[in-house]
């Protein structure tokens, strides 16, 4: 009989293409995904650090997992394990602790047989011009859009950030091999992929001739393959005007950028380690708007990182406020060891981190309902993705604005690129009409 398998997945959309590959070659082997309530023979929880919070879920998600599959064999893998594996170690039932330069091993290891009885710990540091590992994926199950992870690594190290000793040096994705995912990815009938990476402005900088994102960009178009392409997060002193009037001219790459900004003030900017000022985060975001005035520009935003006073974090909510924002990604800071930050002075008590928090989450969800306000009326390429119900009335998907649509149609459009008018709103969703 055929052994069985859960994958729980934490944190960013690097973790779900690593995932989505191990499924994809656990069940290309014959293995079959569990049902959720079913018990598996394999559960792998691919973690998250980069937060606090992050990490509590991962440990929550291990332990239910042993729970759950008491006569089975759970993995814990990914930046957790890469960073913190003595902490994994100290909870009882896991057998196999495995960090990220292990992932492409991952299927080996797992289908060539795991002693349940005994635990198993494969780690490796990274090294300097490490090649990129490039994990072969040609569906990616359970979704309408592809991922598609370009690049690996980051060595910005914010001060608050954990993510370079969890992923290790820039490494990229060869222009050819890009080129050959998304051309099989197409002919499999995928309509969007989104490019994705540890540090995506950075892709190409580890490679040998010139190559940078936008001239990925030139040569994905020169294909002409029929999908459309969705940047994923990309750094504001990293997203020039080459790429600004790229997006805006070329009707195949997704008029969305999500641009972190974690603070609007200058002090703090510096503080985290961040190379750019508030001034110049303005300007990047009124640009884009200028050419793109229905473009979605997401960001993130930190509060309560070590020093910031009030007079901070209100610059940074006067700074919001003012710019044309579609949606804030708002956290809390987190202090984690082996950063600079846990070293600051200036702590930030957690009652008015919290606070500080829901009055940027109250701000993104006004700039939400405002762009979602502005888009009405418009019409918009949306990927249908699922019928809302049983009745086959109305679908749902996403514009290439990054708006969450409900339209009515009589037509099952899953899976195609549909022309869409804005309508109405409600429930933080827009309501619109497949024309």
């Amino acid at each position: 009989m055929s052994k069985s398998f859960k994958i729980i997945t934490l944190g960013c959309r690097v973790n779900q293409y690593e995932s989505a590959y191990l499924k994809d070659a656990l069940m290309n082997a014959g293995w079959q995904q569990a049902v959720r309530q079913a018990k598996a023979d394999v559960s792998v929880v691919n973690t998250c650090i980069v937060t606090q919070r992050a990490s509590h879920q991962s440990r929550q998600a291990i332990r239910k997992a042993i729970r759950e599959n008491p006569t089975g064999m759970v993995a814990a893998v990914g930046c957790y394990a890469q960073v913190f594996p003595e902490e994994l170690s100290a909870i009882p039932g896991i057998g196999l602790i495995a960090g990220n330069r292990a992932k492409g091993e991952l299927p080996d290891i797992l289908l060539n047989g795991m002693d349940t009885e005994r635990k198993r710990v494969i780690l490796a540091d990274f090294e300097p011009g490490m090649p990129f590992e490039s994990l072969e994926l040609h569906r990616f199950p359970d979704r309408s859009r592809a991922h598609l992870k370009i690049q690996d690594g980051c060595e910005s190290f914010c001060s608050y950030c954990i993510v370079p000793f969890a992923r290790g040096p820039y490494r990229s994705l060869a222009q050819r091999d890009v080129l050959r995912m998304m051309e099989s990815l197409s002919r499999r009938g995928y309509k969007e992929v989104v490019l994705t990476g540890i540090h995506l402005g950075k892709y190409g900088v580890d490679l040998k001739r010139e190559m940078t994102l936008g001239n990925l960009l030139r040569a994905i178009g020169r294909e002409s393959f029929p999908v459309r392409v969705r940047l994923s997060s990309i750094e504001p002193n990293e997203l020039d005007e080459h790429l600004i009037e790229m997006v805006a001219a070329e009707p195949w790459i997704c008029k969305h950028f999500h641009i972190p900004l974690q603070s609007g003030d200058t002090e703090i900017l510096q503080r985290m380690n961040r190379h750019y000022t508030p001034k110049e985060f303005e300007k990047l975001v009124e640009s884009i708007f200028s050419r793109m005035p229905l473009c979605a520009i997401g960001a993130d935003l930190m509060a309560g990182f070590p020093g910031e006073h009030l007079k901070a974090h209100e610059n940074t909510c006067a700074l919001i406020k003012g710019l044309p924002l579609s949606y804030l990604h708002v956290f809390p800071f987190s202090p984690r060891p082996g950063t600079a930050a846990v070293d600051l002075d200036g702590r930030v008590d957690p009652l008015s981190i919290r606070e500080r928090a829901e009055a940027l989450r109250d701000i993104g969800q006004r700039k939400r309902s405002a762009f979602y306000r502005n888009c009405l009326g418009s019409v918009f390429e949306v990927l249908a993705e699922m019928w809302t119900s049983d009745a086959h009335e109305a679908m749902r998907g996403t514009s290439d604005n990054y708006l969450p649509v409900i339209f009515r149609t009589s037509n099952d459009l899953k899976n195609t690129l549909a022309p869409v008018r804005m309508d109405t709103v409600e429930n933080n969703r827009v309501i619109g009409s497949a024309l």
